[in-house]
């Protein structure tokens, strides 16, 4: 581009942005026509374009202009934004609900002027409305085909969160090993499973032992731990004592001195259905999470277990999520669930949380696969390539 020719292209930008702020439309979208008639038009550019529209309410000129931004700048959060604004003017709820979606998930985390925050905030209101007006028709739905919604359990309460856009489905994303066809649950019902009841009625004596160790301190190590031959994976809690653990069994081990110490504790996990996996399983352990501590998303290594959780101590404001699914963490009721969905947990008290920890194996699978399963694993743990 010569000289002139830039600086009357700038010339013509200054005189569309006077008119946007002045707002005159129809003088800002000629400006803006013309320098992208010139084949020189920028990402802001085309923004500016579909602000000189949306001024016009020329909503298929914004959608397309917004499409020009976002297949340039693709979490550029204004175009999202004004994007969803169309179509909420519009009254596309679904349309405008999936843009203000991307627009809040593109300002995560960013410094942002704040006309684009009280945009933002705008937009998280009214995808609250774009929801409460879809569930409002589809309640109505279920009430004249005479259909009662809440009688039909979590299952059809989870379905519809994802149908109307307020959840997303959580599957099993084991990041070791993944064994098909299981069932995707989150929780387990802990009375389905006869050996949670001498586990439950343990408590006072697992807590006892628990509060013993964490009074003399030995032996709690930061719960995740850098392996010196793997590649670090970048946890946020890596090396951190905030979330710390008391290891009774590892890789497959009892930690002798630490099984002394804690004989009642062992006594209960002899009657749980621990994998007896060569240098693998069982693990098992008093995890600590110090106060006001998050433990960040995540998912387990293997779907062919659960994870239980005894709750020992247990201040008010703990939380543990898994999927879509949100629980208080209370003292003595125990927590069964599948750690290969993602998940994550709080302690938001002043107080450190102490559970007991441990796998067992998954009811679904049979005795026959859990022998295939212990003999597969056990090779991976040996196995050492030969070295020529």
């Amino acid at each position: 581009m010569n000289d002139p020719e830039k600086a009357a292209l700038e010339r013509t930008a200054q005189a569309g942005i006077a008119a946007l702020q002045h707002g005159d439309g129809q003088v800002a979208r000629r400006a803006f026509e013309t320098i992208v008639a010139s084949g020189r038009a920028t990402v802001q550019i085309w923004l500016w374009l579909a602000q000189a529209c949306d001024l016009l309410d020329d909503r298929a000129a914004v959608m397309a202009h917004v499409a020009q931004v976002v297949a340039l700048d693709p979490a550029n959060p204004y175009a999202l934004v004004m994007a969803g604004e169309v179509q909420t003017r519009s009254g596309n709820d679904r349309a405008a609900i999936a843009w203000y979606e991307r627009a809040l998930n593109a300002a995560q985390g960013r410094q942002l002027p704040p006309d684009l925050i009280a945009r933002l905030n705008c937009a998280a209101a009214a995808r609250e409305a774009a929801f409460a007006r879809f569930e409002g028709e589809m309640m109505g739905a279920f009430h004249d085909a005479g259909v009662d919604a809440a009688s039909t359990g979590p299952r059809f309460a989870e379905a519809m969160q994802i149908v109307a856009g307020r959840s997303q489905p959580y599957l099993q994303q084991p990041t070791s090993f993944y064994y098909p066809r299981l069932p995707q649950i989150p929780f387990y019902d802990p009375a389905e499973f006869d050996w949670t009841v001498a586990l439950a009625a343990a408590l006072p004596a697992i807590r006892a032992e628990a509060e013993a160790v964490m009074a003399q301190g030995a032996g709690i190590a930061p719960y995740v731990e850098a392996d010196p031959d793997r590649p670090n994976k970048g946890h946020a809690l890596l090396a951190d004592a905030r979330w710390s653990a008391f290891h009774l069994f590892r890789n497959g081990l009892p930690i002798a001195d630490h099984a002394a110490r804690c004989p009642a504790t062992m006594a209960a996990l002899a009657q749980a259905p621990l994998p007896r996996i060569a240098g693998t399983a069982p693990m098992a352990l008093f995890s600590i999470l110090a106060p006001h501590t998050h433990i960040p998303p995540h998912n387990g290594m293997l779907n062919t277990r659960l994870i239980c959780h005894l709750p020992l101590i247990v201040p008010d404001g703990c939380r543990l999520r898994v999927g879509a699914e949100v629980r208080d963490v209370r003292a003595g009721e125990v927590l069964l669930f599948d750690d290969s969905i993602e998940h994550e947990a709080w302690n938001d008290s002043d107080a450190p949380r102490a559970i007991l920890l441990f796998e067992v194996w998954r009811p679904e699978l049979t005795e026959a696969e859990r022998q295939a399963l212990t003999v597969m694993f056990e090779t991976v743990a040996a196995y050492t390539p030969d070295q020529a």
